[in-house]
């Protein structure tokens, strides 16, 4: 089923399975039709339904009620944390900033649990016991590989092999659903094999100044800007089913690069046509600006919706920055396109430093307003005590308040 919604459970988790020892068959397929083909696949097909349907919870919140912000808003998080690879160094983070140290709900993407690259460690759950916070992890795939690009050479196997997407909350979590969204390619195909889709995670939030929904949501990269627009039209359709209606706080990465990125060749024809723009132009007016033109689908949806996100984040402040320097982005890419096309890449940033910003992370709102004393904004130059890159993205950071909140 596409959707499950779960009250906190006692152990042993939903997503407890034991599928690991058929990962090495199931990875011989290259395609979903084949592998759903299988007599394999028929009789392990309840046992991975029933882990990719599941949302693992579980609470660690202090008996003492928290105190909210001064202001009386509430503040928000989002943040791809990247598998979650440096989870040590993102949880002091997430404890000690001056801002997300403050956060009353994170919505976090890209964690893992029990996959080598990051240690087989759980990290929703790390990071909920860390800080004192309930959680509420819901995976999206079952990976039949250790990861893409360098992720492949990560020391040790996978234990559980599940990533996904999740909660964290200072307040309590009352319910939690795991949203399935199509996928924008077959995730048999490929050196990275996986089983399951990406899956946004709504939870309802038990905040003192009023309920409200939190989102995590993480769109896919690669697909068509019309196929991240139809995922999040699932995602807003899920949410206005639910009763009572409440004010709604969608947040995470979207993917937002204004490239049609479902094939390879889309995209090296996408990019051709954005150099003939110009770099710079594209660079300042769509890279930083995608709503503008490649990805209004997606944000005309938002509007047509009633949802706020023009005022809900910081303006032309891009998220992801690429360098053509970063061994392990040209690592991944070049499991995907022609190493020539780094030289071309190469070429087209030569004026702008090797690097470019793009503007992947977002939060979009349903009965909230942003708090006029605290704009939004991005949260960049994060790093590690040893000076290392924590995560790929850069976190944005939203204090709001909601209708009942507001006299």
């Amino acid at each position: 089923m596409d959707t499950l919604s779960l009250q906190q459970t006692a152990t042993p988790s939903p997503l407890e399975h034991s599928l690991r020892p058929h990962f090495r068959e199931l990875s011989q397929f290259h395609s979903t039709r084949a592998l759903e083909a299988s007599p394999l696949y028929a009789r392990l097909r309840p046992e991975v339904e029933h882990v990719l349907n599941g949302v693992d919870q579980d609470d660690f919140t202090p008996e003492e009620a928290p105190t909210p912000l001064s202001s009386g808003a509430v503040r928000a998080t989002a943040w791809n944390i990247e598998r979650g690879i440096k989870l040590d160094e993102i949880i002091s983070v997430l404890r000690g900033h001056e801002l997300m140290g403050r956060s009353d709900v994170l919505l976090l993407t890209e964690l893992d649990y029990g996959m080598a690259r990051s240690g087989n460690r759980h990290v929703a759950r790390e990071i909920a016991e860390g800080l004192g916070l309930a959680y509420a992890f819901a995976p999206c795939y079952v990976n039949l590989s250790k990861g893409s690009g360098l992720e492949s050479g990560a020391e040790g196997e996978n234990a559980e092999a599940l990533h996904g997407n999740a909660v964290l909350s200072r307040w309590p979590i009352r319910r939690a659903w795991s949203v399935a969204l199509p996928n924008g390619k077959d995730k048999m195909r490929g050196r990275e094999k996986r089983l399951g889709n990406q899956r946004a995670v709504v939870c309802e939030i038990g905040h003192p100044a009023g309920p409200f929904r939190a989102v995590s949501l993480h769109l896919d990269a690669h697909s068509s800007q019309r196929h991240r627009a139809r995922q999040m039209k699932v995602v807003l359709d899920f949410v206005e089913r639910l009763n009572p209606a409440l004010p709604t706080l969608v947040g995470g990465d979207w993917n937002t690069s204004t490239y049609n990125s479902r094939r390879a060749v889309y995209s090296i024809a996408g990019f051709f046509r954005r150099v003939l723009m110009g770099v710079g132009h594209v660079i300042d007016n769509h890279y930083l600006k995608p709503e503008r033109w490649f990805e209004r689908g997606l944000f005309r949806e938002l509007e047509r919706r009633g949802y706020l996100y023009a005022p809900l984040n910081e303006p032309g402040a891009g998220t992801l920055h690429y360098d053509v320097k970063d061994l392990a982005a040209n690592t991944n890419m070049g499991e995907w396109v022609p190493r020539w096309c780094f030289w071309w890449i190469e070429w087209a940033l030569r004026d702008h430093g090797g690097r470019c910003s793009l503007k992947l992370d977002w939060f979009a709102g349903s009965g909230i307003e942003p708090d006029p004393h605290n704009p939004p904004r991005v949260i960049g130059g994060l790093r590690g005590s040893g000076g290392e890159v924590l995560s790929d993205h850069d976190p944005i950071v939203l204090d709001f308040t909601t209708a009942e909140a507001r006299p």
